[in-house]
């Protein structure tokens, strides 16, 4: 608003300075697009406002000026950067820009692309409508204008080469961001799929409950098994105190620790073991494979003929005396293959880490598993589950080139046609990951575990199968959050380049369009509330404890990329223990299991303070860029927070 009568004021100053000169205006304009510089905005309204003001100005005086430009120079931007191409009135095709009289749109082409975005959606809105009628409007509403917004947002991206000159760098920057915004979209989409049934759908159709314990004559026989590797053996031995005192009568307890070299580990199991009723049996195998569901595998070769159901709980479970009584007898129902209780936790109270960990897997067994047991498509896990023997047998038992062979196997029951059940009820309680590295390590083995699944099952949840339409999304979809981790991690090294590319070669490389970057920012923003909101709703926690298991959440980020690249391109996994127990780390180690994090962190946080620096404090693109560095920043500074919270005794 003061651009012509600052230069007018310039004119006049060498006017004054040179009475007797002529002088000729050489250049100006404004170029309708092209980088903010501080309170300079380049736009085709702007650009309109500054030539008819100009115009109107001069009108009068006798002026010698020549506008910049009759048309655009696309072929300047290689040598004046991002602004170069745009000065002009016309187009480079010719066509006129705007009018000298009039209003003059923002975008001359809105309704060509509101067009566009309405009848993409319109179909998928309406599928919405009927499809999930049963949520009520306001989970219909949610969903359609969620979908509206990511589908209107890939619309204007699309058309983003009709409004600027592209070179074939800026068209594969393009794709790459469309399909970045793509995936992003889609996983903010199956995100709002589950928040918008859980806030609005009111109650749970398949919502199973403890059943009526049954004669002690009527019992199904029970095979407990418990693997166990280089575990403390006072740990399991309270699990094995814990499965004594079952109020149940017809069950036998296996335990099998496999591959421990150090005999202080196994030998007190068998001392122990050995003064137990016969029911209970324990097996030491020195060197066996296929990690724990090879040592599942082989305690079902011990198991005994008459056993009806196999029980699996993990070595460090303190199971209550009625896990076997209220569960079992859902397994009289011959369609029944597995019945599953939540993992809990025991010993957090007193410990900040632990505490975040334990809300932090309370999510998925409050409202995710909830989400997927209303479609039968329930993640298997492998503690405090009971399975079918004979369709266990039947259907390949464990499989032991999955390091997630309680999932896998649930997968294929369910390909099966078998029912798999979850009771939202505590039957058992176990330890939290001893610290941040065991956390991560354990998170990292399931993305990895979920890959391979997903890589060997993908013939059936895309073709010929028994699977359902809704057991077919949620393993389809159901990991798509922990791909969308992955395909952050990406996001992240190419915006750092991308940033170092700008620094380094400021005509070469610009700032992407802010129509690219508002709609990332808005995306990263809505799905970090949806979490805390569905907690608020579903769970009796504070707002302390929210946020430790947002910070959790987000601290695993990194590992979970991580996981998933090494799942998708590599095919055998390493079966890690989960560590249990405190551990506390060196001063000069405690960045060892974070590395990664804080290398990436120093990167960002590098990128932004240049950016800034040379480009401007007050440059509104560089903000809404460094905004985006800064977000992409809180995973990796939520990792460097859970590891030093990790290392923080108990309280008293």
């Amino acid at each position: 608003e003061n651009a012509v009568d600052y230069s007018l004021s310039r004119y006049k100053e060498l006017m004054e300075t040179f009475p007797r000169k002529k002088i000729v205006i050489t250049e100006i304009g404004w170029p309708s697009h092209g980088p903010t510089l501080g309170a300079a905005v380049a736009s085709d309204v702007n650009q309109a406002r500054f030539v008819r003001e100009f115009l109107a100005k001069t009108v009068h005086k006798n002026y010698d000026y020549y506008l910049m430009e009759a048309f655009d120079q696309p072929w300047k931007q290689k040598i004046e950067g991002w602004a170069g191409p745009y000065w002009g009135m016309f187009s480079a095709d010719r066509h006129e820009k705007y009018s000298l009289h009039g209003a003059v749109p923002k975008d001359s082409r809105w309704e060509e692309k509101a067009l566009w975005a309405t009848l993409l959606a319109f179909l998928p809105i309406l599928f919405i409508g009927y499809r999930f009628r049963q949520w009520g409007l306001g989970g219909r509403f949610s969903m359609a204008v969620l979908l509206q917004a990511c589908i209107t947002t890939l619309v204007v991206a699309w058309n983003l080469p009709g409004d600027y000159y592209y070179t074939l760098r800026d068209f594969i920057v393009l794709i790459a961001l469309i399909i970045g915004m793509g995936l992003t979209s889609a996983v903010l989409m199956i995100y709002g799929v589950e928040f918008s049934e859980v806030m609005f759908k009111g109650g749970w159709k398949r919502a199973y409950k403890r059943a009526k314990p049954l004669p002690a004559d009527q019992e199904l026989f029970v095979s407990i098994h418990l693997a166990c590797y280089n575990e403390p053996p006072e740990m399991v031995i309270t699990t094995i105190k814990s499965l004594a005192n079952l109020n149940y009568t017809n069950f036998e307890v296996i335990v099998v620790d496999n591959n421990t070299k150090d005999e202080a580990k196994w030998k007190p199991l068998e001392a122990y073991m050995a003064k137990m009723p016969d029911n209970f049996r324990f097996f030491h195998l020195p060197q066996w494979p296929g990690f724990k569901a090879g040592a599942l595998n082989f305690a079902l070769g011990q198991t005994n003929p008459k056993a009806q159901v196999i029980g699996v709980v993990d070595a460090d479970y303190e199971v209550t005396a009625d896990w076997l009584s209220d569960l079992v007898p859902h397994f009289t129902e011959p369609k029944v293959a597995v019945v599953q209780a939540p993992q809990a936790h025991r010993e957090w109270e007193n410990n900040f880490f632990r505490r975040m960990s334990n809300w932090e897997f309370e999510g998925f067994f409050r409202i995710g598993m909830h989400h997927r047991h209303e479609r039968n498509a329930l993640i298997q896990h492998g503690t405090m589950t009971l399975v079918r023997h004979q369709a266990l047998v039947d259907n390949g038992k464990w499989s032991e080139w999955c390091i997630c062979e309680d999932t896998e196997l649930g997968l294929r029951l369910l390909e099966n046609g078998y029912e798999l059940r979850y009771i939202d009820d505590t039957f058992g309680r176990g330890l939290t990951p001893a610290d941040f590295k065991a956390l991560k390590s354990q998170r990292f083995r399931w993305a990895f575990g979920a890959m391979q699944i997903l890589k060997h099952h993908l013939p059936k949840l895309l073709g010929d199968s028994t699977l359902t339409f809704g057991q077919r999304y949620h393993f389809l979809t159901g990991w798509f959050g922990w791909l969308g981790d992955a395909l952050q991690l990406f996001f992240t090294i190419g915006s750092i380049g991308w940033t170092i590319a700008m620094l380094a070669f400021p005509t070469a490389f610009s700032l992407p369009v802010t129509i690219m970057i508002v709609p990332i920012l808005c995306f990263l923003v809505i799905k970090a509330a949806l979490g805390p909101i569905l907690y608020r709703k579903t769970m009796n926690c504070s707002w302390v404890d929210i946020f430790g298991a947002s910070l959790a959440s987000l601290g695993l980020s990194h590992a979970i990329a991580r996981g998933v690249i090494m799942g998708i391109v590599k095919k055998d996994g390493v079966f890690k223990v989960t560590a249990k127990g405190k551990n506390i780390s060196k001063k000069l180690e405690i960045l060892n299991p974070i590395i990664e994090e804080v290398t990436l962190l120093i990167a960002l946080a590098l990128c932004s303070f240049f950016m800034l620096s040379t480009r401007g404090f007050n440059n509104i693109d560089a903000q809404l860029w460094v905004a985006m560095l800064s977000l992409q920043c809180l995973p990796y500074a939520s990792a460097v927070a859970c590891q030093f919270i990790s290392q923080r005794p108990n309280k008293s």
